[in-house]
C-alpha cells in the first residue's frame, strides 16, 4: 500500500482536532501546553507532506521556524507554571484569572 498525502492529511487533521478538544475541555495548564504541542505538530506533519509531495523545501523550512517557537513557548510556559504553582499551589486554568490586575 503507497501512503499519498492524503494519508498524511487525514492523520494531521485528527491530531489537530484532537488537540483543539484537548485545549477547550481539559482544566490542568500543562495538559493544555501539551495539547497545543500536539495542534503545532499536526500543522509540521502537513508541511512536511505537502512539502514532500510538491517537491519544495519551503514547508520544511516553516516546520524549522514553528519547531523553534514551540521550543521557546514551552520554556517560557513552564517557567511561568512554576512561578504560578509556587504563588497558588495550583495549576488549574480556572486560577489563571487571579492574575488580572
Amino acid at each position: 500500500m503507497i501512503v499519498s498525502v492524503q494519508h498524511y492529511m487525514v492523520v494531521s487533521a485528527i491530531l489537530f482536532s484532537l488537540g483543539a478538544i484537548g485545549v477547550l475541555t481539559r482544566r490542568n495548564a500543562i495538559v493544555v501546553f501539551m495539547c497545543i504541542e500536539l495542534m503545532l505538530n499536526a500543522v509540521n506533519l502537513t508541511f512536511i507532506a505537502l512539502s514532500s509531495h510538491l517537491g519544495n523545501l519551503d514547508g520544511q523550512i516553516f516546520v524549522l521556524f514553528i519547531m523553534t517557537v514551540a521550543a521557546a513557548e514551552a520554556a517560557v510556559g513552564l517557567a511561568l507554571m512554576i512561578a504560578f504553582y509556587r504563588n497558588r499551589e495550583s495549576i488549574d486554568v480556572e486560577d489563571f484569572n487571579l492574575l488580572k490586575l
